[in-house]
């Protein structure tokens, strides 16, 4: 099909908002949390309208209703990433997707049990979601913790990747796309290497099943995680991907209901995977909202928004480079990377601006960025910066925002004296 912009955006009732005295909005925040189409917010309210009740639990007709449509999420996902239904894991959001996976290794056996004397390797370029949980474990079980670097260009560097994951490592968490540099990691020889020495291999893909063709099985990683809200669907929900061998034989995350097969005051038994790692009431509008997004991203085609954000990103970095006093933090291509750019602003008369006055000037003019070190300190720090601006596109965007955005950081530079 042809990826038709104008008709995408008749599907996002938000865009026609007016803002700060009667200006377009200009959504540039999608890294943060996407917009979400008509069908994905209907989708929510007739569950809600029609069909509420518990899953799992009972045999009346909206019980059973509310199953089929909560289990039907799942399935649609596992088409989505090419996955067993079984492996698909209903989380909260990525950051909880990420903290089972740590804290069930922090607890596991001698087989894939994180214990003293092992090794964690990280990267510099983590989401704090990445960082946070592993750095617990690690203080938690005596494990050490090690990370790959970055190159000057906002790359990952792999020269010493033998070096630092070693024979001692367990597990590699890896983001795919990071959130502020935009950089799209080589994952594939990071697993080839993790897998070399019997370690795990953990993908934050939170900013890549939005944007590209997502298959767990051709990524080779052991577990990825990313989550409903930055993909079209509604906060409240993530996901983790697990391969099944390894689902089964780790530990539950949290105990309660429906995670469980039998009970006894002495002792319990777990229920099968993927139930095993979902306690209690579980967030079902949000699961029939993910599917609605899932179903509309299928439909535009996943190979079709890369494409289309491929272009608009080229077209981004081109006219941000016609900034002067501009610099964008991370690579400065659009080859290997996704669809966010952070950037730092300068102006002749005043020197740097700061990244939350830039993205209020901006907000004036009806544009939203997001401005900060974007949960990702240690880029910040690697850099040499305090924070950045940071623009990021979905499927709704177009040419149009980008000069908008262009447009507005020159008002910016008018604005504090250049």
């Amino acid at each position: 099909m042809t990826f038709d912009v104008e008709l995408v955006r008749k599907d996002f009732p938000i865009l026609e908002r007016r803002v700060q005295d009667d200006k377009p909005l200009v959504y540039l925040d999608s890294a943060a949390s996407s917009q979400k189409p008509r069908q994905v917010i209907d989708a929510m309210s007739e569950y809600y309208e029609h069909h509420h009740a518990n899953v799992h639990r009972g045999v009346h007709t909206l019980a059973e209703e509310a199953t089929a449509l909560y289990e039907g999420a799942r399935d649609k996902v596992a088409r989505f990433i090419n996955a067993d239904r079984r492996e698909v894991i209903f989380t909260k959001n990525s950051s909880e997707a990420l903290n089972l996976v740590a804290n069930v290794l922090g607890w596991a056996g001698e087989t894939y049990g994180i214990s003293r004397g092992d090794r964690v390797v990280i990267t510099q370029m983590e989401h704090h979601s990445n960082i946070v949980p592993w750095q617990m474990t690690a203080a938690r079980t005596g494990a050490e913790l090690a990370w790959l670097g970055l190159t000057d260009g906002g790359r990952l560097d792999l020269s010493n990747l033998d070096e630092v994951v070693n024979e001692r490592t367990k597990v590699v968490a890896v983001v795919h796309v990071s959130n502020i540099l935009g950089t799209l990691n080589p994952v594939d020889a990071i697993v080839r290497r993790a897998h070399e020495v019997g370690a795990l291999v953990v993908v934050d893909a939170s900013q890549s099943a939005p944007h590209l063709p997502l298959d767990v099985r051709a990524l080779g990683a052991d577990f990825v995680a990313f989550t409903g809200h930055k993909m079209l669907g509604p906060t409240g929900i993530g996901v983790l991907w697990g391969r099944a061998e390894l689902l089964e034989e780790l530990p539950p995350f949290l105990g309660g209901g429906e995670m469980v097969e039998t009970v006894s005051m002495e002792t319990t038994t777990y229920a099968p995977i993927p139930h095993k790692y979902e306690a209690g009431t579980p967030p079902i509008a949000e699961a029939v909202g993910l599917g609605a997004a899932v179903d509309y991203l299928t439909a535009l085609g996943m190979e079709n928004v890369a494409a289309y954000e491929h272009e608009l990103l080229a077209y981004a970095i081109d006219r941000l480079k016609q900034v002067e006093g501009l610099t964008i933090i991370g690579p400065d291509t659009a080859e290997d990377r996704g669809a966010a750019i952070s950037f730092t602003l300068e102006s002749p008369a005043l020197g740097a601006i700061h990244p939350h006055d830039v993205g209020q000037v901006l907000d004036e003019q009806g544009i939203a960025v997001r401005v900060g070190q974007h949960c990702a300190r240690p880029v910040c720090v690697r850099y040499g910066v305090p924070a950045t601006t940071r623009a990021s596109f979905s499927v709704y965007n177009t040419k149009a925002d980008v000069d908008a955005l262009v447009e507005g950081l020159e008002y910016v530079k008018r604005f504090f004296g250049a």
